[in-house]
């Protein structure tokens, strides 16, 4: 995936916002206020997502592409290289699932107020 297609699919997703945070380059994506997804514009091979932390383990033992998140919390968030061989399917789930892990913490009352739900 490239950031065109990578930011279009995050904002194709029910609530998402995006927004710039921390500086003018790293490009953040939100649901219920709460960060999921980051791309920096000006290195755009690497892309930062919030993961399951056994999961995080199992995808960085078997894909080179997927490591520990420079500058994050690195049990909770990988960083995927978007120039190496991951196949746009897979980089689309993995986005769900970060998604997803962020809905889940969000307390229950907030999400039926902004109508927020767990994807398939």
């Amino acid at each position: 995936m490239n950031i065109e297609s990578v930011r279009d699919y995050c904002l194709s997703l029910p609530h998402v916002t995006e927004d710039f945070p921390f500086d003018e380059t790293t490009l953040v994506f939100r649901i219920g206020g709460k960060i999921f997804a980051m791309i920096d514009l000006e290195k755009t091979e690497w892309f930062v997502l919030k993961c399951e932390p056994e999961y995080a383990l199992e995808l960085r033992e078997y894909h080179q592409e997927i490591s520990p998140a420079w500058h994050m919390n690195k049990k909770h968030w990988n960083q995927l290289n978007l120039f190496g061989s991951l196949q746009d399917a897979f980089v689309q789930s993995l986005i769900r699932h970060s998604y997803n892990q962020v809905v889940r913490k969000i307390p229950k009352r907030q999400r039926e107020a902004e109508g927020l739900e767990i994807l398939d």
